[in-house]
């Protein structure tokens, strides 16, 4: 554990379709890099030669933080910031924070720098997104059974009750990414 004195990260959490991409995405075209739970979870099925689909996600996910343990992930993610750091970059987005484990790895790692942003939506809203998104789109039976899985095999819910700030996220896009900018100002992110 090293403290960075003027490193800020932002990390989202929330469930599926609740609008996390759209929040990473508003940060980074602010200027934030970014580290992506996810991509490490896809850079290792592609290793496997795994095609990326959800049901293959989910269950090389859960395998692999079983065989590797549940810190896998963010051990990988830590570095990921760290290097950052060391390159400069103060002011950090997290995108897809899942576990418990993870959120006290990050919180132990980078203590008074972490700053979780949960965003949440109308689950008729969320499973709405997931069946029109152009990647790996979801039925509703899909984006339930993720729902499920991602409560109660990755503890997911615990870094969403536990979050520095809430998004609503059921209006339009103007309005959330003022949401999103009242917390950058709040925090203090811009330089």
């Amino acid at each position: 554990m090293t403290h960075h004195p003027n490193l800020k990260i932002i990390a989202l959490v929330g469930l599926s379709g609740s609008g996390k991409s759209t929040a990473v995405d508003y940060l980074t075209d602010l200027g934030f890099p970014k580290v992506y739970f996810g991509g490490v979870v896809l850079n290792a099925m592609d290793e496997a030669g795994l095609e990326h689909t959800e049901a293959n996600e989910r269950a090389f996910r859960e395998d692999l933080r079983a065989r590797e343990g549940k810190d896998f992930i963010v051990k990988r993610i830590i570095k990921q910031i760290h290097d950052l750091s060391a390159a400069g970059q103060h002011h950090i987005v997290a995108d897809g924070l899942y576990t418990w484990t993870e959120y006290r790895a990050l919180k132990h790692e980078f203590p008074g720098e972490l700053t979780v942003v949960a965003t949440v939506a109308p689950k008729a809203l969320r499973y709405h997104r997931l069946a029109h998104r152009p990647v790996r789109p979801l039925d509703a039976h899909e984006a339930n059974a993720r729902d499920y899985a991602e409560i109660e095999n990755l503890e997911k819910g615990g870094p969403i009750a536990i979050a520095d700030y809430y998004i609503q996220n059921d209006g339009d896009v103007e309005h959330y990414h003022r949401q999103i900018d009242r917390i950058v100002a709040d925090l203090s992110f811009r330089d």
